[in-house]
C-alpha cells in the first residue's frame, strides 16, 4: 500500500495511509533506522518499509507492506 511518511514538529515520525484516511505515529522501529525494517504504529499496525538511504528526505511516499494489525 502507498503511505506518506513525514516528520512532525515534535520530532516524531508520522505515517499517513490515503486509502484509509488514517494518520498514525510510529511508536517503535525494528531497525536502528527507519528504512528496510518494520515499524509499529499507535493503532497497532506493523508496516514493513522499503530499504532506502538513511538520509532520505521526508516527507516521502513509499510502498509499504502491512504485516499485522486490525
Amino acid at each position: 500500500m502507498k503511505v506518506m511518511i513525514r516528520k512532525l514538529a515534535t520530532g516524531a515520525v508520522s505515517v499517513y495511509v490515503p486509502k484509509k484516511d488514517l494518520e498514525e505515529t510510529v511508536v517503535s522501529q525494528q531497525n536502528v533506522g527507519l528504512w528496510g525494517g518494520s515499524v509499529t504504529l499507535t493503532n497497532g499496525w506493523v508496516l514493513e518499509l522499503p530499504a532506502m538511504a538513511e538520509g532520505t528526505a521526508l516527507p516521502i511516499t513509499v510502498e509499504a507492506r502491512r504485516l499485522s494489525g486490525d
